[in-house]
C-alpha cells in the first residue's frame, strides 16, 4: 500500500512538471522556467530516493523523508538555543558557559533575581558561610608542590590549564592559552602530545605530561629516551613532569593518530615518523607494577634535576591506589603530586560506553586518593590536584574541601579561548578554531585577544574563590574542612561531608586498617596493579567462557572515519580495536 502511495505521489509530481512545462512554454515568462527547473529537480530527487538502497526512510518516503535528516542535523542547535533551560545543558549548562564567557571578556558576571536551581533537590550541595566574614586577600593563594625528595619545588596557582595536546588543539589555541598562563602566572600543562614550540612561545610555566607513547622523548621503537627527556625537562620553563596513567573520558584505553593526520609539525613535536600511525598504547612499556613505577619516578626526578614528578589517573580499583602507596613505602621513592582526573572529564573523543560507564567520578576518586594517602601516612609529602569539570570559584572550593590542594581545568579554558561546546572536537570541524588543524578555521582565533580572555577568566575565577573563602570566615585554604560542605540526602535533611564519609586518621592503615578498608589494604602490594587476590567467598559458577577467533567476512575493511549522518556504502568492518578517531582528511583532530 505504501509503495502505491509513493508511486501516486511521484505521478502527481510528474503531472505537475508536465503542466508547468506547458504553461511555461505558452507564457514565455522566466518565472515559469524556474518553476519547471525546481519541479524537475524534485522529480529526479524522488526517483533517486525511490531506487536507492542505503536509507529505508527515503526509499519509503521520497523527498519528504529528507525532512527527518534535516531536523536531525540541526537538532543540537535547536536544543541548545531554543529548548534547554539555563541549568539544563550538558556537559556544561548555559549558566556556567555564560559565566565563563563573561569573565573571559572582563564583563559583569552577576545574575539577578535569584538562583534557578532547585536547592531542595537530592544531591544539591552548598558551602557554609560565616556570620563573621573577613576581607579577601590582596594576592592570590599558591601551593608549594614538591616532596622532601624534590630539590626544585614549585608554587602553583589554585587553578591551572589541564593537559591538552597540540594536535588535539590548534596552534592558535595553544598559543592563546600559553599567553594567558604567562600573564596570570599559572601552569599550562602540555598534554601527552609533546613539548612543542607553541608551549614555549610566550614563556608560561609548564608541566610536561609524559604518556604511554612517550611523545617528545621516545626512541624510534617507541620506548622512553632518557637523553632526549633530560634535555627538554631541564628547560627553565618546565616546572614539573606528569606521568599520565589514564584519563577521565577513556581510562584504560589508548589512542591512534592515523598516518594521514601526522603532519610535519606533529611528527617533530612527538618524535614520530611521517607516514606511520602514531600509536599511544593503553599502558606504559617502562613499568607494569607500582614498584617499577616508583623507580621510573625516581629516574625522571634525577634526569630533570630534581623537579616535581607526579602521576595522573582516573580512579578505578581502590586496591590500585593502595598499591601505589605501598610502592612508595616499599621503595622509599615518593611522587611529588597526584592529579586525579574525574570520569566526567575529558576534552577528547571517546567511546560512549567509556564516557558514561567507566571510571570513578571526580568526587569519589578524589576523596579516595586523599583518604588513602592520609591513612598511609603520606599526605603531608604529596600534593593532590583535581581535574575534571572545574569552572567557577565554588568548584575550586568544593574540590579543596574534598581533598585537593589545587586544580586543573581543560574545557573551561577552551571556552575562555572561544569554544562554544559544539562537540565537534574529533571531526576537525571545530567552528571556532580551537580543536582543529584546519587553517581556515583556526585563523579566526586571534591569539592576543583570546590570550587576554584566558588571563581574565583565570584571574577573576580564582579571585572569586578567595572571596568565597572570605565569606566563610577564612583567611587561607588550609582552614577549609569537611564540615563546611553539605549535601542534601533526603527531603528533610542535609549532611556535611564530615559525617557522610569515613575519613581515616593519619597512618591508620599502617597501624590497624579499619574493617571496611582491611581486605583491600591486605590485598594491595607494590608488585601488582589491580584486584588480583582470590576471593575469600564462593565464586560464581563457571560457565566455561573462553576466547575464540571470530570468523570475519572476506570483504571486511577498517572502520571508516565518517560522521553517522553521512551517506556512504556500508561494508563489514573487521575487529580493529585500535580504530582512530576523527576524519581522515590529512588534518589532525582530537586524539587525546
Amino acid at each position: 500500500m505504501m509503495r502505491i502511495v509513493v508511486l501516486l505521489f511521484l505521478g502527481v509530481l510528474a503531472t505537475g512538471f508536465v503542466i508547468t512545462a506547458i504553461l511555461a512554454s505558452t507564457s514565455g515568462g522566466w518565472v515559469w522556467w524556474i518553476l519547471v527547473a525546481l519541479t524537475g529537480l524534485l522529480v529526479l530527487l524522488g526517483v533517486r530516493d525511490l531506487v536507492q538502497k542505503k536509507h529505508a526512510i527515503l526509499r519509503n518516503f521520497p523527498i519528504v523523508g529528507h525532512a527527518r535528516y534535516l531536523f536531525e542535523f540541526i537538532r543540537p542547535e535547536i536544543q541548545q538555543y531554543f529548548i534547554e533551560r539555563n541549568t539544563d545543558g550538558k556537559p556544561f549548562d548555559r549558566d556556567t558557559r555564560s559565566l565563563i564567557y563573561a569573565r573571559a571578556k572582563g564583563a559583569d558576571s552577576h545574575k539577578a533575581f535569584g538562583t534557578e536551581r532547585n536547592v531542595n533537590e537530592l544531591g544539591h550541595e552548598y558551602l557554609l558561610h560565616s556570620a563573621a566574614p573577613v576581607a579577601p586577600p590582596a594576592s592570590q593563594f599558591r601551593v608549594k608542590v614538591g616532596s622532601s625528595q624534590c630539590t626544585q619545588p614549585y608554587e602553583i596557582s589554585l587553578m591551572n590549564i589541564s593537559s591538552m595536546s597540540f594536535g588535539a588543539l590548534s596552534a592558535n589555541a595553544v598559543l592563546a592559552m600559553n599567553k594567558g598562563a604567562e600573564m596570570g602566572e599559572f601552569v599550562h600543562e602540555t598534554g601527552e602530545g609533546g613539548l612543542t614550540k607553541y608551549h614555549l612561545e610566550y614563556g608560561a610555566d609548564l608541566f610536561w605530561e609524559i604518556g604511554s607513547g612517550y611523545f617528545g622523548c621516545r626512541t624510534p621503537e617507541g620506548r622512553f629516551n632518557p637523553e632526549t627527556f633530560a634535555k627538554k625537562a631541564n628547560h627553565e620553563k618546565v616546572k614539573g613532569i606528569t606521568i599520565k596513567l589514564s584519563q577521565g573520558a577513556k581510562p584504560g584505553l589508548g589512542g591512534v593518530l592515523p598516518a594521514a593526520k601526522v603532519t610535519a609539525e606533529i611528527a617533530e613535536a612527538r618524535d614520530v615518523p611521517m607516514g606511520v600511525d602514531c600509536i599511544s598504547p593503553a599502558s606504559h612499556a617502562e613499568f607494569s607494577t607500582p614498584r617499577e613505577l616508583m623507580h621510573f619516578v625516581g629516574k625522571l626526578r634525577e634526569l630533570s634535576g630534581g623537579k616535581p614528578i607526579g602521576v595522573k589517573f582516573c580512579v578505578g580499583s581502590r586496591t590500585d591506589i593502595m598499591a601505589l602507596c605501598k610502592g612508595m613505602l616499599d621503595t622509599g621513592i615518593l611522587v611529588d603530586f597526584i592529579t586525579v582526573d574525574g570520569a566526567e572529564g575529558g576534552t577528547g573523543a571517546a567511546p560512549l560506553e567509556y564516557e558514561d560507564h567507566v571510571g570513578a567520578p571526580l568526587t569519589e576518586g578524589l576523596m579516595l586518593v586523599h583518604n588513602t594517602l592520609v591513612g598511609a601516612g603520606l599526605r603531608d609529602e604529596i600534593r593532590l590536584a583535581a581535574a575534571g569539570k572545574i569552572a567557577n570559584g565554588s568548584d575550586i572550593i568544593k574540590r579543596l574541601i574534598q581533598g585537593a590542594d589545587f586544580t586543573f581545568s581543560a574545557r573551561s579554558m577552551m571556552m575562555a579561548t572561544g569554544c562554544i561546546q559544539a562537540q565537534q572536537c574529533h571531526t576537525n570541524h571545530c567552528p571556532v578554531g580551537v580543536a582543529t588543524q584546519n587553517k581556515r578555521l583556526m585563523r579566526a582565533l586571534d591569539v592576543e585577544d583570546k590570550g587576554h580572555r584566558v588571563y581574565n577568566y583565570h584571574h577573576l575565577t580564582v579571585t572569586e574563590s578567595a572571596q568565597i573563602m572570605a565569606s566563610m570566615g577564612l583567611t587561607s585554604p588550609t582552614q577549609l574542612n569537611t564540615r563546611m560542605l553539605r549535601r542534601r540526602v533526603n527531603l528533610q535533611s542535609t549532611r556535611s561531608y564530615a559525617s557522610l564519609f569515613h575519613w581515616l586518621r593519619p597512618g591508620e592503615l599502617l597501624d590497624e586498617a579499619p574493617g571496611s578498608w582491611k581486605e583491600d589494604w591486605e590485598e594491595a602490594d607494590s608488585d601488582h596493579f589491580g584486584e588480583h587476590a582470590p576471593l575469600h567467598y564462593e565464586e560464581p559458577m563457571g560457565v566455561g567462557i573462553e576466547a575464540s577467533v571470530v570468523r570475519e567476512p572476506q570483504d571486511a575493511v577498517s572502520a571508516p572515519r565518517i560522521e553517522p549522518r553521512e551517506s556512504a556504502k556500508v561494508r563489514p568492518v573487521h575487529s580493529d580495536v585500535t580504530r582512530p578517531e576523527g576524519r581522515p582528511e590529512g588534518r589532525p583532530g582530537v586524539d587525546s
